[in-house]
C-alpha cells in the first residue's frame, strides 16, 4: 500500500511557500513552479514515491504529474526505479545538493580537517549535519579496516541510539528537534520518546554539554562504537557534528582518551576558524 505523503504547502499564488520575496508576489513561470512542487513533494518524502503519491502531494492530476516526471527525469532531477516503478531524486538533484553544501563555511572548513583527523587516529570520521529526518552523514572519511556497518553519505543517524544523535539533541533548539523526532518515529514504526520526557536522557544531554562529547558502545550496531563532538559557531549554535567510528575494542571511547582528545581539538579548531572568519570585515572575509 502506498504511504500517504503530506501535500506541499502553497501560497496565495499557487507556488510553494516561500516563493514570495519582499512581501510582494513576483512574476514567474507557472510550469516551472509546478515542477518545483513535484520536486518539493519528493524532497518531503522519506522514501521513493509512486506517481499517484507524487501527484497527490504536488496537488496536480496524475496525468499532468506524468508529463512533468518525464521532463524532470530527462534533466536528471528525478529518476525512476525500474523494478518498483517509484520515483526518487536523480543525479542532478544530488549534485545541486552537494554544491549547496560545499558552499557552507562550516562544511568547507571541516572537510580538510576531518581528512587529517582520520589519518592521524586511524578511524573513520563522519561529518553530519541536521536534515529533515535527523542527523545526516554528508562526508565520510574512511580509515583503518572496513567496518561491518552500512554507513555512507546520506545515512540518517538515530537521535536516541547514536552518539551523533545525542549531540544534536544536546545542542539543537527544541523547534528543530521536534520534526526530527516525529520523522524518526514514523520511519521506525514506533513512538520515540523526545529527550525532555526522559530524565535519564536529559541527564545524558547535560553530561554531553559539559564534556562537549558523546559516546556510544555497541550501539546502534553490535561491535561498533563511536565518539561524536559538536562544531559550534561563535554564538554556541550547532553547525555540524564530527563522529569517529570504529570497532568496539579497537577504538578508545574514554572521554579523556587520545581519540577523544584529538576529536575535540579538531572540532574546536574548526569552530574557532569559523568564529574568526565571521569576525573579519566583509572585504577580508570574502
Amino acid at each position: 500500500m502506498s504511504k500517504a505523503v503530506k501535500p506541499v504547502t502553497l501560497d496565495a499564488t499557487g507556488a510553494p511557500t516561500g516563493a514570495v520575496a519582499g512581501g510582494k508576489p513576483q512574476r514567474g513561470i507557472q510550469s516551472v513552479e509546478v515542477g518545483g512542487r513535484v520536486l518539493q513533494a519528493l524532497a518531503q518524502a522519506r522514501n521513493p514515491l509512486a506517481l499517484s503519491d507524487l501527484a497527490t502531494a504536488a496537488q496536480i492530476a496524475p496525468g499532468q504529474a506524468h508529463a512533468y516526471l518525464v521532463s524532470l527525469s530527462r534533466l536528471g532531477l528525478i529518476k525512476r526505479d525500474e523494478l518498483s516503478g517509484r520515483y526518487e531524486p536523480g543525479p542532478l538533484a544530488l549534485r545541486l545538493g552537494l554544491l549547496r553544501l560545499e558552499n557552507q563555511p562550516a562544511f568547507r572548513a571541516a572537510v580538510p580537517r576531518v581528512a587529517v583527523l582520520a589519518e592521524a587516529i586511524g578511524f573513520s570520521v563522519a561529518i553530519c549535519i541536521a536534515g529533515p529526518q535527523g542527523p545526516t552523514i554528508v562526508r565520510y572519511e574512511h580509515a583503518g579496516f572496513p567496518l561491518h556497518v552500512n554507513l555512507h553519505v546520506g545515512t540518517v543517524m538515530s537521535l536516541p541510539a547514536t552518539s551523533t544523535g545525542r549531540v544534536f539533541c544536546a545542542y539543537l533548539p527544541r523547534a528543530a528537534l521536534d520534526g526530527m523526532w516525529a520523522n524518526q518515529s514514523g520511519a521506525s514504526g514506533e513512538a520515540l520518546t523526545p529527550p525532555e520526557q526522559s530524565a535519564a536522557f536529559d541527564a545524558d544531554l547535560l553530561d554531553i554539554r559539559a564534556r562537549g562529547l558523546a559516546c556510544s558502545v555497541d550501539a546502534p550496531s553490535p561491535g561498533i562504537s563511536s565518539l561524536s563532538a559538536p562544531v559550534l559557531d561563535r554564538e554556541g549554535g550547532l553547525c555540524l557534528a564530527l563522529t569517529v567510528i570504529g570497532s568496539t575494542g579497537a577504538i578508545d571511547v574514554r572521554a579523556d582518551g587520545p581519540t577523544a582528545r584529538a576529536l575535540l581539538v579538531a572540532a574546536r579548531e574548526i569552530g574557532a576558524g569559523l568564529a574568526a572568519s565571521a569576525a573579519l570585515p566583509v572585504s577580508f572575509a570574502s
